[in-house]
């Protein structure tokens, strides 16, 4: 196997073992952004979140991790469409980035 076939072969794996590790970070940040939606009375929108950026930060201990800013939809009343934000560093959700919206009316009203 000459130096350039060997070359290829371990770029072609990284990029096999970046993909599978970013799909387990997305399911880590969908369910996430699910719980945070049920949580905080929106609406999740489209079920799904779309990788906005990518770039490599330090974690608390040091260590260099991908951090990630996945984008969301979701709505309060059914009227608007809001995006909202998750960020990942490595395989741990960070925060959340909402922008401020409506308020769903109380269920119980006063006559």
């Amino acid at each position: 196997m000459a130096l350039k076939e060997l070359f290829i072969f371990f770029v072609f794996a990284f990029l096999c073992y970046h993909f599978w590790r970013s799909h387990g970070v997305r399911e880590i940040a969908l369910n996430a952004t699910k719980r945070y939606c049920h949580t905080h009375e929106i609406t999740f929108l489209d079920e799904s979140i779309a990788l906005r950026a990518l770039w490599c930060k330090r974690d608390k201990r040091g260590q260099l991790r991908a951090w990630r800013r996945w984008q969301f939809e979701f709505t309060v009343t059914g009227g608007e469409r809001y995006l909202g934000q998750v960020i990942t560093l490595g395989n741990v959700v960070e925060a959340f980035n909402v922008p401020p919206h409506r308020f769903a009316p109380p269920d119980d009203t006063l006559h």
